[in-house]
């Protein structure tokens, strides 16, 4: 295995990694018709129930809430008649027929064939660098093309551990570094030691107006829902503690160049944090910034990744360059921009 420092292209290069063969993987998800047509009787025994509760009973291998999205989605006839309302009651006698057809949350966990650019693989782990737009986790609006998707195409031992081995992320529109587990004993390890704060996650931003103040701020502020917004996160008594530090790298006129190194994990922690000190990030318009400097996704990037090696504890230290829309953007603004500088001499 090796270890130490890896620099990777600031333009992600093609395919790291293909999906590999998985056969027996692939028929076993492939087998049989999309949908399964179910006739059921309402006995005695469940008559007046709801209608979710009794096929819940009757159908007992899915989950009454899955039976409740086939309901919605008129996919229950009850006595010759669409049934679409949990809530129906139903009578002993009463006759009807249920497609069993994949949910988008049951077509989420299939494997979906992508380029991934890997920095460093073993039996262990993956170490990836994510471009930006591509979203982690499946979840409303995006229960497919995901990483968790690619993941399940190219590893099939992915499917045995919970969310296919992820145990941070990023924001959609963030770039960078993530580590994800191949085994169970890693991903348990890795997920204690980010709670024991004892992986290095560190990232640079480009953010509007000029950096007042000194070069180094150290943010401690508690981060929760935003109570006007759901949507947003936001700086709030009653949130979890949450902590940065800031460090200027590069001043201009129209902004600064900063880098940023988590205490704590918190949903939107950087840009919330940066936001709350006036600096909100470049195109990040959920938390005041404006597209600007020829970017229109949030100037956010993961550059640096420094944690022990779950199996070996050998000390495993990662960096990614800069993508090729924050190069732009730094030198639209007339900031220097310096790869190794940044990558190396910035470096804890």
């Amino acid at each position: 295995m090796k270890q130490g420092k890896f620099i990777i292209s600031a333009d992600p290069p093609g395919a790291a990694g293909s999906p590999g063969s998985q056969p027996a993987l692939e028929d076993a998800l492939d087998a049989g018709p999309d949908a399964e047509l179910r006739p059921f009787a309402i006995e005695s025994a469940h008559h007046g129930e709801r209608l979710d509760r009794a096929l819940a009973a009757l159908v007992p291998e899915f989950s009454r809430s899955y039976l409740q999205q086939l309901i919605e989605a008129a996919a229950v006839t009850l006595n010759g008649q669409p049934a679409t309302r949990s809530s129906q009651r139903v009578k002993a006698g009463d006759a009807g027929e249920i497609e069993l057809r994949p949910t988008p949350q049951s077509q989420a966990f299939r494997p979906e064939p992508m380029p991934l650019a890997i920095v460093f693989e073993d039996e262990h782990l993956l170490v990836i660098d994510k471009p930006a737009g591509l979203v982690v986790h499946p979840a409303p609006g995006n229960w497919s093309g995901t990483l968790l998707n690619g993941l399940l195409a190219r590893d099939r031992g992915a499917y045995l551990l919970p969310r296919a081995g992820i145990v941070h992320r990023l924001d959609k529109d963030t770039s960078g570094l993530m580590v994800v587990a191949r085994t169970r004993a890693a991903m348990d390890a890795l997920v204690q030691r980010i709670g024991a704060r004892e992986v290095t996650r560190q990232y640079v931003a480009l953010a509007h107006r000029s950096w007042a103040g000194g070069a180094v701020r150290q943010v401690q502020a508690p981060i929760g829902r935003d109570p006007r917004n759901r949507l947003r996160m936001a700086v709030v008594d009653n949130g979890k503690p949450a902590s940065t530090q800031f460090d200027l790298l590069q001043n201009g006129p129209q902004g600064c160049w900063v880098r940023a190194t988590l205490g704590t994990g918190r949903t939107h922690q950087i840009r919330v944090h940066m936001a709350h000190i006036g600096h909100p990030l470049v195109a990040d318009e959920l938390y005041g910034g404006a597209p600007a400097a020829g970017l229109a996704r949030q100037a956010l990037h993961a550059y640096r990744l420094a944690f022990v090696h779950p199996a070996t504890a050998a000390p495993l230290e990662f960096h990614a360059a800069l993508p090729g829309d924050l190069r732009e953007a730094l030198r639209a603004w007339g900031l220097r921009y310096n790869n190794s500088e940044w990558l190396t001499s910035h470096a804890p």
